[in-house]
């Protein structure tokens, strides 16, 4: 072939191979647009936000993790019904338990903006964090980028010398986990972040007038929320700390569509966006769990009382390996999951006795995870028995929180009964003053002196640390000094905060709380205090459906017999114990299938604390 020929069919390969170019620049062009176009845009009003659909992988995962981390860790204390991460909130509403704490161990004239030289996270490991919460079995993380007291984990410009990154740790702690999260784990990235701050300077939430918060929320928190979410595109959002305004004071609708628009599908936000909002998958905190098969939610709650590691707990706080899997499991029936909480030191080394909850987790999770991860809610979602309590109380001074009396006792719907005798000092009439959350109701010698009985209080979701006490009710009564006089007293606690009061006050006697040296519980004691009673309902046995099977989750093993309310299976149905090979034989009789498990030994059992039954056609 001639020159002339040769560069002719150059040009011509060389030209088929631009076109082909061009071609495949121009389909991928096409294909990226396609993309674009089947994500939707959502326009900033709720109308538009609840056409959107939740993303599968939250309902699917069942477990997250949240990390409670910041300034709070370095006193990390509190008293033992509160959460430490309200240290700041302590210090400025004159807590006199937080403040003596902080003279004592830190100086006399120690302030709270101090212990950012202080927190220096010389122990924090990402890769190992990722790792633990891997073997956890959670499928997602919420670390608290910004907590009340404004102190940011990450270089936030909005926050100049007020962040890990220019004091303390000298580290971007959410870029770090972040990092590690994404590259060694198929867990989700989620970010806690607090709407208000207790000590900015443009709106100190709690202290200033409300309307300052409108200055706040335009210069400081809407930018910062997107600083924050443009830098990390976490795909979940946990805001909170919005109780005392309105959703749109928050720039709510404006903020998750636009937080929707930037991550995209898999992005989702939870609940807690200010009055007037009903988006978000729900947290309920500290409680006992809800009910609710067809919106989102997560019990939101730390091992013990607190989220931010409180040094002030005592182990009987902490959540027992069979406390945790049985409070998941009734989570997962119920149609939800939980978030559960870590709280590291201010070294940042997570608690041993808290790192041993999630491999034991973990641990039964290997064995059970076909029951729980993508799983729904049956028909049926629990089976429960009565529980009662039985002690002797010096008197009815209790604030409960968002916990109950005692291990046994749900931390919601549960009933108290106190009984003995009351003793007073003078002869003259006596008030009596019962303040609880939710109801209560005082006898003495068969009268009924006070009756604060009626409808569950509703506390506003999140404002656990920061609420007043329930409505006082009073009644008078004439008695005898030194007479005994018999004495009742029954309340009932619905949702969420718990406390009960009785106080009693006369001409001669100030107002105090009934001091145990009055009460006695028989009319020939003397200064013992009552007889209490404690009720709730206990779950044996927990209920879920996957993929076409039924799995029913015992709380209590059931000996020889494990007995089911569930509707005649087929004839080809298969029993098994996860875990364990076999098929196990059941009959069905007067609505009840009855599953023979007299066979199987102890050493055969696949895991401690809850058994999983795999009915299969």
């Amino acid at each position: 072939m001639d020159a002339p020929c040769i560069s002719t069919a150059l040009n011509t390969i060389i030209q088929m191979k631009r076109t082909k170019h061009l071609i495949l620049v121009a389909l991928a062009l096409v294909a990226s647009l396609q993309g674009i176009a089947q994500q939707k845009v959502y326009e900033p009003t709720w109308e538009s936000l609840n056409t959107r659909p939740y993303p599968a992988w939250f309902n699917d995962a069942k477990l997250g993790i949240f990390i409670h981390w910041g300034l709070y860790s370095v006193p990390s204390y509190s008293g033992k019904e509160q959460y430490a991460e309200w240290f700041l909130r302590g210090l400025l509403t004159g807590d006199t338990t937080r403040i003596n704490f902080q003279k004592r161990v830190f100086g006399e004239n120690f302030k709270y903006e101090q212990y950012k030289d202080i927190f220096k996270a010389e122990m924090f490991d990402a890769n190992q964090w990722a790792d633990l919460f891997a073997k956890s079995g959670a499928g997602y993380i919420i670390l608290v980028s910004k907590h009340h007291d404004g102190y940011c984990l990450w270089p936030s410009k909005y926050a100049p010398s007020w962040n890990t990154v220019e004091t303390g740790p000298k580290r971007n702690i959410v870029g770090e986990l972040e990092k590690a999260i994404r590259s060694n784990t198929n867990l989700k990235f989620g970010l806690y972040y607090s709407l208000p701050e207790w000590n900015n300077p443009l709106y100190r939430w709690g202290t200033d007038p409300g309307e300052k918060v409108h200055q706040y929320v335009e210069k400081h928190m809407v930018p910062q929320f997107k600083e924050l979410v443009s830098t990390y595109k976490p795909s979940l959002i946990f805001t909170d700390g919005e109780w005392d305004h309105p959703a749109s004071t928050w720039k709510a609708p404006e903020l998750i569509s636009w937080y929707f628009n930037t991550v995209g599908d898999e992005a989702i936000v939870n609940n807690r966006w200010g009055g007037g909002s009903d988006y978000g998958f729900l947290t309920p905190e500290y409680s006992a769990g809800i009910h609710s098969p067809n919106r989102p939610w997560a019990e939101c709650r730390g091992m013990g009382r607190s989220f931010g590691l409180n040094r002030n707990e005592t182990i009987d706080a902490y959540l027992t390996p069979e406390d945790l899997i049985h409070f998941f499991v009734m989570a997962v029936a119920n149609g939800g999951g939980i978030t559960l909480n870590v709280g590291p030191g201010a070294d940042g080394q997570i608690p041993l006795l808290q790192q041993e909850r999630l491999l034991q987790l973990g641990s039964w999770l290997k064995v059970n995870g076909e029951a729980i991860y993508g799983s729904k809610a049956y028909s049926r979602t629990i089976e429960e028995k009565d529980v009662t309590l039985n002690r002797i109380d010096p008197n009815i001074s209790f604030d409960w929180v968002r916990n109950s009396p005692a291990k046994g006792i749900k931390e919601d719907d549960f009933t108290g009964k106190w009984e003995g005798f009351i003793t007073p000092k003078y002869s003259e009439t006596y008030q009596m003053e019962a303040v609880a959350d939710d109801g209560i109701r005082v006898w003495i010698d068969n009268q009924l002196v006070v009756d604060k009985w009626g409808a569950a209080s509703t506390d506003k979701e999140g404002s656990v640390m920061d609420r007043q006490k329930g409505a006082a009710k009073a009644g008078q009564i004439k008695m005898k000094a030194g007479q005994k006089y018999a004495i009742k007293v029954e309340y009932f606690e619905g949702k969420q905060n718990a406390h009960a009061y009785l106080y009693w006050q006369s001409k001669s006697q100030p107002r105090e709380v009934v001091p145990q040296a009055a009460l006695a519980t028989s009319a020939t004691s003397k200064g013992d205090g009552l007889k209490a009673a404690y009720g709730s309902k206990k779950t044996t046995l927990c209920y879920t459906t996957n993929k076409g099977n039924l799995y029913a989750i015992a709380l209590e093993w059931p000996n020889d017999k494990l007995v089911l309310n569930i509707p005649a299976p087929s004839n080809n149905t298969k029993v098994t114990l996860l875990g364990r090979e076999g098929n196990l034989p059941w009959t069905y009789a007067n609505g009840q299938m009855i599953v023979d498990v007299s066979s199987i030994k102890y050493n055969e059992m696949p895991c401690q604390w809850a058994w999983t039954f795999k009915i299969a056609d």
